[in-house]
């Protein structure tokens, strides 16, 4: 393990946090980087505090569920307009 006060800079910070989004779990990602678990937890609860607050309209881009679904419906939309013409 790192000594207690270390400070990690932002850019490598954001690169765990890209990490934990993508593999989904914070412990095995701080086990990988030989950091405290509970200080990845931390870093990806306050990245997204942060997208939260720096999106005005309030949108949660984490579930795309509804958007994905929107998607499809209007591809098909356009499928058929291609073919009535």
């Amino acid at each position: 393990m790192r000594s207690k006060n270390t400070r990690y800079p932002e850019e490598f910070k954001r690169q765990i946090v890209k990490e934990v989004e993508e593999v989904g779990n914070a412990t095995l990602v701080a086990r990988k980087h030989d950091i405290v678990p509970g200080t990845v937890t931390r870093w990806v609860r306050e990245s997204k505090e942060a997208n939260k607050t720096n999106n005005p309209l309030n949108i949660d881009y984490s579930t795309n569920s509804s958007l994905d679904k929107e998607n499809e419906q209007l591809k098909k939309l356009l499928g058929e307009k291609d073919l009535e013409i």
